[in-house]
């Protein structure tokens, strides 16, 4: 018997909003761990698919994720326990086929997703991988290059309190020499745009994802 998925835990905690998700966490049998903080957007499409809130108002508005946690810790906790933790494909199948809906509702995207990605995380940690490198290695050739970082420089729409239209102006630094260089550009052209903001009078708050 190889190395096997030992404890599945979900938990709610605070996110960068200071909204409540769904944390899980995952150990393996060779002590491994993987971590993951679900995260979630302020706007969401028609199609996509379901966070499952509490809808409770007496805690965090209605925001309370405590029935997915509940979730993570008994119905997905004990499908996951019996694969294979390597077998990322495996375990993404079976977490939807448990759901069995179009749109993950009756889990929770926010509990499937968490654990999911625990396990991938706990997987490489066990392989002493890098996530990204665990991941190409099962999903592709093992072969990768770096992206390049869009930087999220104003914010519109259901992000911020303007009246801008568009929600996410973003900005690519194609061409820089290394991700160092890439977020350093980014940097100067935030700072740059918000000192011609001011020099204009116009407002230079910042918005739910820092433009």
């Amino acid at each position: 018997v190889g190395v096997r998925i030992a404890s599945v835990t979900g938990r709610e905690v605070i996110d960068s909003r200071g909204n409540p998700t769904v944390q899980a966490v995952v150990v393996l049998s060779d002590g491994s761990i993987g971590s993951t903080a679900v995260p979630s957007g302020a706007s969401t499409g028609s199609l996509e698919a379901v966070e499952l809130r509490d809808s409770d108002p007496s805690r965090y508005s209605g925001l309370g994720v405590l029935r997915a946690v509940e979730n993570i810790n008994t119905e997905i906790s004990e499908c996951v326990f019996k694969l294979d933790p390597f077998e990322q494909s495996t375990i993404d199948n079976a977490l939807i086929d448990l759901d069995g809906t179009t749109n993950k509702s009756r889990l929770g995207a926010n509990a499937i997703l968490g654990v999911s990605l625990a396990i991938a995380r706990a997987s490489a940690c066990s392989t002493k991988l890098p996530l990204y490198g665990y991941l190409g290695q099962i999903f592709g050739d093992g072969e990768y290059v770096l992206p390049v970082p869009q930087m999220n420089i104003l914010n519109g729409g259901a992000h911020a309190d303007n009246c801008v239209d568009f929600q996410e102006f973003m900005i690519l630094p194609v061409g820089s020499n290394s991700i160092a260089d890439a977020v350093r550009v980014g940097a100067d052209v935030f700072h740059t745009l918000r000192r011609i903001l001011k020099q204009m009078g116009l407002n230079t708050g910042v918005g739910d994802e820092g433009g």
